[in-house]
């Protein structure tokens, strides 16, 4: 269980997660993207994106050919879906108030979730204002929590936990201004007892250390990778540090 692993992991190992946007990384660019994963610390895969117009599932399926690594789904909506992966974060998004990200888009997806045998990990998905407009905020029609706020990020993700949600994803947006403040990540990571993942802005080793340090669980990078594979060394380093 993909889930299992994580949580064991907690306290004791940082997990790197690679995020590929179908729109960005076509399965002709996989073969090179996925050689060096295997070599940089990777340990997962999330596919999907917050406007994808590109089929997941013939990336779901270059990926998995080519990689033992788990796939989880990151779909911005249900037609990001595919029973190709091995899971899927399914993303309820706390921060906003938008009821289809909340539970409309869910309510459509649930039937085919449940029959495809995918492992899903109920994550609540928290936008972070973070210097820019992101995607994910203008496809969802919801405001990102102010970034110096710690305050109200701390209690919509233990609001996340108290309803159950097993992951706390907290993300800055893609082709973000920088990091979220690690002081928001610490504060949030002490207030809640379950995995935190963290994303957007990590654009360097020293970014990617930050956020570790901070409390981050999982550290998600894909933008900079995206625009230069060789990022995964760099961001290796710090696994081994």
């Amino acid at each position: 269980m993909i889930y299992q692993s994580i949580v064991s992991l907690s306290g004791k190992r940082k997990i790197l997660a690679l995020l590929v946007d179908p729109d960005e990384t076509g399965v002709d660019s996989l073969p090179g993207l996925m050689k060096i994963a295997a070599v940089s610390g990777v340990s997962m895969v999330l596919v999907g994106g917050s406007l994808v117009s590109n089929p997941v599932d013939p990336v779901v399926e270059a990926i998995r050919k080519m990689s033992s690594l788990p796939v989880l789904l990151f779909p911005g909506n249900p037609a990001q879906l595919s029973s190709k992966a091995d899971g899927i974060l399914l993303l309820s998004l706390i921060s906003g108030r938008n009821p289809e990200f909340l539970i409309g888009h869910h309510v459509a997806a649930a039937q085919f979730i449940r029959g495809s045998g995918l492992e899903v990990i109920p994550t609540g998905y928290m936008l972070i204002e973070n210097g820019c407009a992101s995607s994910a905020g203008y496809m969802s029609n919801t405001s990102p929590i102010p970034r110096e706020k710690s305050d109200i990020a701390v209690s919509t993700a233990v609001a996340g936990e108290l309803l159950g949600l097993k992951v706390i994803y907290m993300e800055g947006g893609s082709g973000a201004g920088g990091i979220i403040p690690p002081a928001t990540i610490e504060a949030v990571k002490k207030n809640i007892n379950i995995p935190l993942i963290v994303g957007g802005g990590i654009r360097d080793a020293s970014d990617l250390r930050q956020v570790f340090e901070a409390g981050a669980d999982i550290a998600v990078v894909g933008n900079s990778v995206e625009k230069d594979f060789s990022k995964l060394e760099e961001f290796a380093k710090v696994l081994i540090t």
